[in-house]
């Protein structure tokens, strides 16, 4: 009785392990250019504030920074184009008085991008 556990605890094992299969990622050429994809990122990130309810108190597409303020806590977007031409989006924010909001901001921004 115990080998034949043992042979069924093995084979167990090995169709568990023949079942893992790890696919490589597939670069995708999203077909548009770097410029629209700037805007993309721009218009997602400012989009994702507004549905936050921040104010927009000042930004510049050329720096690549959108700033917005909602009841005492500030927002700040900062858009950079990486060196492997993909867009880097942070948001970061300063007062407590809604700890969440940022939290809700990178959501927003998220659902916007298709994430």
């Amino acid at each position: 009785m115990n080998r034949k556990l043992r042979l069924l605890a093995i084979a167990a094992v090995v169709l568990l392990v023949d079942a893992c299969v790890v696919y490589q990622p597939v670069p995708v050429d999203s077909g548009l250019t770097m410029q629209e994809r700037i805007d993309r990122s721009w218009n997602a990130a400012s989009g994702a504030m507004s549905d936050q309810g921040l104010t927009i108190v000042s930004h510049d597409r050329s720096a690549g920074f959108i700033r917005g303020t909602k009841a005492g806590t500030s927002v700040t977007a900062q858009l950079d184009t990486l060196a492997d031409g993909r867009i880097q989006v942070a948001f970061n924010s300063a007062g407590a008085a809604d700890p969440g909001l940022i939290d809700r901001v990178t959501d927003s921004y998220n659902r916007r991008m298709g994430r």
